[in-house]
């Protein structure tokens, strides 16, 4: 994703190789941390990105030094956001966090690649992936109450959903930071690694997805959304629709035929 004219190094990189796309929050200068620019942009590929067919599998992760340090302190501190009205600084929010919600909806895998810390809004990102890999070395806070706030990005509807209630509330109130051993035994994060063996388990995990049933992925991703609210009766319902969809896919019939034929299966996300 290139910079505008005349505004220098984008805060967003962006890449597309065979069927992965690759997100880089980047101002590491300020350990990329998320400012109205960065949000937009990071918003903005993700809406492109539940759309097009070529991108199977999202990552996001940081430039070098850091996952992502949260909501732009600095920023929030200058008196031109100060000057701004709360109304307007409400839209701006809403729309800039619904990033989080297409990380976690989007039709297709995602995967947050956790090289550095991630605080506030950078850990609420990574929570909305469906999956976290992190290196041992990196550490996770909700930071928030330290700066005297509340939340966002969705850091309140994952919290608790991954780690449960009573463990949610201590890890806002008192913004903890926990190490990546902690963060796996919290079931916050899904791998640790150690070093650049993070980079090399990153990209084996997200080539088998990219290689994956790209439609299968959509529909498990549907039935584990719808089923936080349903009764066991309408997820059956939900599940066995899907799964007759499924039946229906070419990629289905391949992975079929390379059972019978003992081979590797070609998807093709059709």
């Amino acid at each position: 994703m290139p910079a505008a004219p005349g505004e220098g190094i984008s805060p967003l990189l962006a890449g597309l190789v065979d069927g992965t796309l690759t997100l880089v929050l980047n101002r590491p200068e300020a350990r990329n941390a998320l400012d109205a620019r960065m949000g937009e942009l990071l918003l903005e590929a993700l809406e492109a990105a539940q759309h097009d067919p070529a991108v199977r599998v999202v990552v996001l992760t940081g430039a070098p030094g850091a996952f992502c340090a949260g909501g732009d302190v600095k920023a929030m501190a200058n008196a031109a956001h100060e000057a701004v009205q709360p109304a307007q600084r409400n839209r701006a929010l809403r729309r800039r966090s619904e990033a989080a919600r297409l990380l976690h909806e989007m039709p297709k895998p995602t995967v947050a690649m956790i090289g550095g810390a991630a605080a506030g809004a950078g850990l609420a990102l990574a929570l909305a992936c469906d999956l976290r890999l992190m290196a041992r070395s990196a550490r996770l806070s909700t930071a928030f109450a330290r700066v005297g706030l509340s939340g966002d990005y969705g850091i309140t509807y994952f919290l608790p959903r991954i780690v449960g209630e009573a463990r949610a509330r201590e890890l806002l109130f008192l913004s903890t930071s926990l190490s990546a051993d902690e963060a796996l035994a919290a079931g916050l994060v899904h791998q640790v690694h150690d070093g650049d063996a993070l980079e090399a388990a990153s990209s084996r995990l997200i080539a088998q997805l990219a290689q994956g049933p790209t439609l299968a992925y959509a529909h498990i991703k549907r039935a584990l959304l719808a089923s936080g609210q349903a009764s066991l009766g309408s997820q059956l319902d939900l599940e066995t629709a899907l799964q007759v969809l499924s039946q229906s896919t070419l990629d289905h019939h391949e992975a079929a035929r390379a059972f019978v034929e003992k081979r590797p299966a070609r998807f093709l996300g059709a």
